[in-house]
């Protein structure tokens, strides 16, 4: 598969954009939000449905954000949500990240969110984000690690489950393991040690309305998202394994003492 070639493991599906929608700036960007400044332009990579993109907007109310995503159809979602909430300085728009198409140092700040982890060229792309941010700006980006995922009590098919998902990722192109690798692909990409900043930081379900969401949107994902279709039709899983994974996430949702940790790594790279 070509570097840049690599497939959106999870698509669109209603149970993808249940995840989605949750995102904030306070529960997805709060090792950036420190940082920004009224004025600033923000280019949001990978925006989807647009709740964090608005966020940063309203922290930016004489700056202007732009939001891009591959898909073009979650962006009319995204469009919904800016006129909603009544902003006035965000906009939308289909792009690349491989190939933005934007003029040298056009942002302040370039932000990605669960994006490197789904790219063919993770390198590449940081590049092509530094391209676009002005010197003295800012590269922000944050990856959940799924090698570091991690949950009590221990349910077999939840190990199935995590085995599976990272042979679809890179049956796809991707790397589900990325947030270890943002400091290595930073330093590839042409970032000095001293030009970037490492931090994690975590996700964490464990009351019963948590254990509920969390389970149940990957439960529906597992049997009814693009992931589920490039499981079985690339002979990684059968649909009745796929069944049994779910029934897996729905028992560990039930359970009163249940915890789930998403682990993610984060780079803020000066330019």
């Amino acid at each position: 598969m070509p570097k840049d070639a690599a497939v959106y493991t999870h698509g669109h599906h209603e149970s993808v954009l249940r995840s989605h929608t949750w995102r904030t700036a306070a529960n997805s960007a709060a090792y950036l939000t420190g940082h920004l400044r009224p004025h600033m332009r923000i280019l949001d990579i990978g925006c989807g449905p647009g709740t964090i993109t608005a966020d940063l907007a309203e922290l930016v109310p004489q700056g202007q954000v732009t939001g891009v995503d591959a898909a073009d159809s979650v962006l009319e979602r995204a469009r919904s949500v800016a006129e909603e909430r009544g902003l006035a300085n965000v906009s939308f728009a289909v792009a690349d990240v491989h190939a933005l198409d934007y003029p040298d140092d056009s942002f302040c700040v370039v932000h990605a969110h669960q994006v490197l982890q789904h790219v063919g060229d993770p390198v590449g792309a940081l590049r092509e984000m530094r391209r676009v941010c002005a010197p003295g700006g800012i590269v922000a980006v944050r990856d959940s690690d799924y090698a570091a995922m991690t949950w009590y009590p221990s349910v077999p098919g939840l190990d199935g489950w995590l085995d599976l998902y990272r042979r679809v990722a890179r049956a796809n192109g991707g790397e589900p393991d990325a947030g270890r690798r943002l400091r290595s692909w930073a330093l590839e990409a042409g970032f000095t040690d001293i030009d970037i900043t490492s931090t994690a930081s975590a996700w964490c379900y464990a009351t019963e309305d948590e254990r509920a969401w969390w389970s149940g949107l990957w439960a529906d994902r597992t049997v009814a998202s693009s992931y589920a279709r490039r499981a079985v039709d690339g002979g990684h899983a059968t649909e009745e394994e796929l069944r049994s994974i779910a029934e897996a996430w729905r028992a560990w949702g039930e359970a009163p003492d249940g915890w789930f940790a998403v682990l993610h790594g984060e780079i803020l790279c000066r330019v």
